[in-house]
């Protein structure tokens, strides 16, 4: 009976981090829906999606994690159509359960290929096995499904769209999503990240579709306004990254990762509604436009802080990961440079302080979770430069865009991006063709009816 279920220090981290986000978002939801007849069976859903989600982390037994794998797509199903008269929350609920079906056919079908090859259903000494076996044709079969499964789950593109029309649903459906069930997709590699390690193929497979995914969404989330819109993508685009860290056997900065967007997903978008005054207040106060010239400044601090971190402590083995840490102290390091008078120094000085105590945090975080993690994989340098490449690609782009928006193909590339690289419209073509939605359709149906009524 016990050997069903396992808890890992890993898994204990994972439970915490569900018990927080799960606490609030419930304290959220009680609140904002006290106006609300249907509280109960909103409440019902969230806390039955959250139990669901817990099921996942501590099973230790294939059928039962598929079954509660399966149990929280289902339970998210309901929150998501909570005001089923929304067209665009059927869509997103429509695309969301045939991508949901699939995502539990390949990972059926992988888990009875591990079965098949260790002859065991216990997750724990599946993976002990996994570890001391040379990878063959059945691992790397089951690790190809377990990367399209978590691609799947992460919202990658193209099977994307659902995760961008889900802010149709109540925010705390959103907060949900983006800040817990979105990570599945990591929480499953790293759970069997010895059957993946063991496959180049199905690594270079996370690392290609994962990085472009990341990258094209990274750029996407730059042209849009909605505030809401802006962070469905910008969970897109950091899943993709999280995906390729774990691609790329750095474990605990993928874990480290899935940590800190779960924290900031979570307040993102339960306080989503503040977000607009910060933003007017901006407006208010004369936002100052950062010149390519304080970027060099900042990319130069930024460098010259990684590079005496790297003399120090030897703590970057990942060219990928150093130009990632590289250029988020740059975007931190800007503003200060920006506006440039007498108290401008102190500013940077303090910036540049704060900059090296979270480079030390993130030192420490990282030693911990490696321990904490117990897995080592060697790193793939030609994966690694190219993901590398995705970066220094994502940055030039997304600076362009931003001072020369008149120049013809970068006027091109916005329409491009803005239009979601018109990705999202083919894959509801291809879904609707393929499998209709009567309820959309009759819910469109009435809508038209509405609006020709009102006209008249």
């Amino acid at each position: 009976m016990f050997s069903l279920f396992l808890v890992t220090p890993l898994k204990l981290m994972l439970l915490g981090l569900i018990a927080i986000l799960g606490v609030a978002i419930v304290r959220y939801s009680w609140v904002a829906f006290s106006g609300e007849l249907e509280r109960g069976r909103f409440l019902r859903a969230l806390l039955m999606t959250i139990c669901a989600v817990v099921l996942v982390i501590i099973s230790n037994h294939l059928l039962i994690f598929w079954m509660a794998w399966m149990g929280v797509s289902l339970s998210l199903h309901r929150l998501i159509l909570f005001y089923p008269q929304r067209p665009r929350a059927h869509l997103a609920a429509h695309k969301k359960f045939l991508l949901a079906r699939l995502s539990e056919l390949l990972l059926a079908v992988a888990f009875i290929i591990l079965y098949n090859e260790f002859h065991t259903a216990n997750i724990h000494i599946l993976v002990q096995q996994a570890e001391q076996t040379r990878g063959n044709w059945s691992m790397s079969t089951a690790a190809v499904l377990l990367v399209l499964v978590a691609l799947i789950k992460c919202a990658q593109l193209p099977m994307h769209g659902w995760l961008i029309q889900v802010v149709e649903a109540p925010t705390p459906v959103s907060a949900l999503l983006h800040a817990g069930i979105v990570n599945l997709g990591g929480i499953l590699l790293l759970f069997f990240a010895p059957i993946l390690a063991s496959s180049s193929a199905a690594c270079w497979l996370l690392v290609v579709l994962a990085g472009t995914s990341a990258t094209i969404a990274g750029l996407i989330t730059t042209t849009r306004m909605s505030i809401k819109v802006k962070l469905a993508w910008s969970t897109s685009s950091q899943m993709g990254l999280m995906l390729v860290e774990i691609a790329l056997g750095l474990y605990e900065m993928a874990l480290l990762h899935l940590f800190a967007h779960s924290f900031y997903k979570s307040y993102s978008f339960l306080n989503s509604g503040n977000t607009v005054n910060h933003y007017l207040a901006e407006k208010l106060a004369g936002e100052v436009k950062s010149k390519l010239s304080h970027w060099v400044i900042a990319m130069t601090l930024s460098a010259l802080l990684i590079a005496i971190a790297q003399w120090q402590f030897a703590m970057m083995t990942s060219m990928a990961a150093t130009v990632l840490v590289w250029f988020a102290f740059a975007a931190l390091i800007v503003p200060s440079v920006t506006r440039w008078d007498h108290g401008s120094l102190a500013c940077v000085a303090i910036t540049l302080m704060f900059a090296a105590a979270l480079l030390t945090l993130y030192t420490i975080a990282k030693h911990h979770l490696a321990v904490l993690m117990g897995l080592d994989a060697p790193l793939n340098h030609s994966a690694d430069g190219f993901v590398a490449l995705l970066f220094c690609s994502l940055f030039a782009l997304s600076l362009a865009l931003q001072y020369w928006p008149h120049v013809g193909w970068i006027k091109h590339l916005f329409i491009w991006l803005n239009a979601g690289a018109y990705l999202d419209e083919w894959a509801t073509r291809l879904t609707l063709k393929l499998w209709p939605s009567k309820n959309l359709l009759a819910l469109q149906h009435t809508q038209w009816h509405i609006n020709t009524e009102a006209k008249s």
